[in-house]
């Protein structure tokens, strides 16, 4: 555990405008998709973050050419696709606790075959990976564990698809449906693969991302509901030419959620109402909380309206803003209950028990079970040192806590290793204190 920490001054108001990091959950997918087109690939705007320099670096092992232009505007990675084809067929892959990364990884690799191993931080090797796993050894591919059964990490050999359909659990991760979405144009070489859902699909607009990206990329995909997908044989991945990243909604979800709690205005910029991410639906809790919120194009404002509303809703289609929404539930008039949240429990750490834990440490009254979060706050918060569990978004929750000090003026809230930000936005303590006037 790192001694290092970051105080935080109480204020009493949020005010200004940030421009957003690009989406972590489309920038690691638009690099697999790209490194598995055919043709050259400009992607603007990629995240700069300990999850893309991990997928990154394992297209390099994997002989998938790319580099790093640097504009006036920002950034442009020009990816060279191989077609399916990847130039090195043995390599030993380490992915951090990359979940956007290991998951679509092995499958890619599971699908076209070599030797492969991949590995991460000890916190990913108990992250579950079976559901995905036990989906594509059934259609044909070679892949072990060589720790614990169910988990990272893993040895991938040459196997053979024969299988027209596959099934896969919906209700742990929704990554594991997005990875085998992805590479399914690399099983329906022959004949059309169908993939079906068994049970609740979770997190549906992580899906949404997917298939949004997949067909940006030429493939279609028929759709029956959310049970199952069909691919059509014959399609390949074929290079959009320039595709841009979004700006972050879930990185948006923190300051957002700022201007509700302090005032605001607070604007984000880089996403808005026509966004492909799920995540931009946080704005509806906040609003259900009586924020005032503005959308247009390209950004998102939202400002307080007084104080906050308690809320009881069912969050499973964005379990993490859904975090933001547990901090917030500090500044509200009542009690209030996150639901269908079980997938918190299997992220970077168990978010159900650290969110519990460390709202407790600040005076809130938390009732935890094992899908949802009942939280009841203090009349003032307390000051606290606020421990992060190495989970970069239990860091830039508990910058919220620093809001609202005209009640508790000179008190400071510390937290500890901030750095484990830069899994999706190494600068965000900086963005905080801009807007925390």
């Amino acid at each position: 555990m790192t001694h290092e920490y970051i105080d935080l001054a109480t204020v009493a108001h949020a005010e200004g405008a940030v421009r957003l990091p690009g989406s972590k959950s489309i920038s690691n997918r638009v690099l697999l998709l790209a490194a598995l087109s055919q043709g050259d690939v400009q992607i603007v705007d990629l995240l700069a973050s300990d999850d893309t320099a991990v997928m990154l670096a394992a297209l390099r092992s994997l002989g998938v050419e790319w580099r790093e232009e640097k504009t006036a505007t920002g950034t442009i990675h020009h990816v060279q696709g191989v077609a399916g084809v990847l130039p090195n067929a043995k390599a030993d892959l380490f992915m951090g606790n990359a979940g956007t990364a290991i998951r679509p990884l092995t499958a890619a690799l599971a699908v076209i075959g070599g030797d492969y191993t991949l590995h991460g931080v000890p916190r990913m090797h108990e992250r579950p990976i079976g559901d995905l796993v036990d989906a594509l050894n059934a259609a044909g591919t070679n892949v072990e564990y060589t720790g614990n059964p169910g988990f990272p990490p893993l040895h991938i050999k040459q196997g053979k698809i024969h299988a027209q359909r596959l099934s896969v659990r919906g209700n742990v991760s929704s990554q594991f449906l997005t990875a085998l979405l992805m590479v399914a144009p690399l099983m329906a070489r022959e004949h059309a693969i169908t993939i079906e859902v068994e049970g609740e699909l979770i997190s549906k607009p992580y899906i949404e991302i997917t298939l949004n990206l997949i067909r940006r990329f030429g493939v279609q995909v028929e759709q029956d509901g959310w049970a199952s997908f069909t691919l059509q044989p014959g399609q390949v991945y074929q290079s959009p030419g320039v595709i841009h990243v979004e700006g972050d909604a879930s990185s948006a979800s923190y300051f957002l959620a700022a201007g509700a709690i302090a005032g605001g205005p607070v604007r984000v910029e880089g996403v808005g109402k026509d966004s492909i991410q799920g995540d931009v639906r946080f704005v509806g809790a906040l609003e259900q909380m009586g924020a005032q919120i503005t959308m247009g194009d390209n950004w998102i404002e939202a400002r307080s309206n007084g104080v906050l509303k308690a809320i009881d809703a069912d969050f499973n289609h964005i379990p993490d803003a859904a975090m933001t929404i547990a901090v917030a539930a500090l500044y509200a008039d009542g009690t209030s209950t996150l639901r269908n949240i079980a997938s918190w429990r299997v992220k970077e750490t168990d978010r159900i028990a650290a969110m519990a834990t460390e709202l407790r440490k600040v005076g809130a009254i938390v009732e935890e079970g094992p899908d949802y979060i009942r939280v009841t706050p203090p009349a003032v918060i307390q000051p606290a040192t606020i421990d992060t569990y190495d989970d970069h978004r239990m860091a830039m929750c508990f910058s919220l806590v620093a809001l609202d000090g005209a009640a508790r003026k000179g008190n400071v809230m510390r937290i500890n290793d901030p750095k484990c930000v830069a899994k999706t936005f190494p600068e965000y303590f900086a963005a905080f204190a801009a807007i925390a006037k």
